[in-house]
């Protein structure tokens, strides 16, 4: 079952657009029109954040909807309708918002470890250093003709992340919340990458296939050291 809670820029928070079905209201904006009639009180208990759905047909309008902290999200359940549903969710969400939170004490009680500190900096440092041979492979790339070369920025950081974890959640930054062996195999595979565009560049070859060749190379890697979840911690604290 799909967590209710989750991290947006490492705060728990809860979506209106993952609740209203579930308080048994048939149209999101109804769920909306509770919050924003009383919104001048949902902000003293902090501030109101908002997210933006794309629509579900083509021509439609954005949808807006709230992200809610847990005190907001107690407030709205007092302020909405009761019913056996909601009682049923507002236990679901609590125990959702109390995991999280043990999650964040666990993460930063890592923090503290000198061995996850020592082991961060470290591939903060590779991390850097194959960031400057990606800026040398996308000037390759736009010598060679690609239209957007600077893509490949965020393409094989997605290549990488996909190939080497499984995201629970969504994280500000990903390697944050990644324990010492996460950090070790991350580090590795952007050695990985690093190593195949210089390869890649140093023959000449064409940067589609350069790319591939980064892939393959950490696809490889990933399969023999299996693919981790990045909820370890979470998983420790239920």
């Amino acid at each position: 079952m799909r967590n209710l809670v989750e991290f947006n820029n490492d705060v728990p928070m809860v979506s209106t657009f993952n609740l209203f079905e579930k308080m048994g209201y048939t149209e999101h904006r109804a769920l909306k029109k509770v919050i924003e009639s009383n919104f001048e009180v949902f902000e003293d208990y902090g501030t109101v954040h908002f997210e933006i759905k794309k629509p579900s047909s083509k021509g439609g309008r954005p949808i807006k909807g709230y992200l809610l902290d847990e005190d907001q999200f107690i407030l709205l359940i007092m302020l909405a309708r009761n019913s056996p549903e909601v009682v049923k969710l507002k236990v679901r969400v609590a125990k959702e918002f109390r995991r999280m939170k043990k999650t964040l004490a666990n993460l930063a009680a890592q923090r503290q470890n000198l061995d996850w500190q020592e082991t961060r900096k470290d591939g903060k440092r590779i991390h850097n250093e194959k960031t400057d041979v990606i800026k040398k492979f996308v000037e390759y790339c736009e010598a060679n003709g690609s239209n957007s070369p600077r893509r490949y920025y965020s393409n094989l950081a997605d290549m990488e992340n996909k190939a080497l974890f499984i995201f629970e959640h969504k994280y500000k930054n990903a390697r944050e919340i990644m324990n010492i062996k996460q950090l070790a195999n991350a580090k590795t595979a952007d050695h990985i990458i690093e190593k195949a565009l210089e390869d890649g560049m140093a023959q000449d070859m064409y940067y589609k296939d350069i790319y591939q060749l980064a892939k393959e190379r950490v696809t490889a890697f990933a399969e023999i050291i299996g693919r981790s979840h990045l909820h370890d911690l979470m998983l420790e604290s239920k």
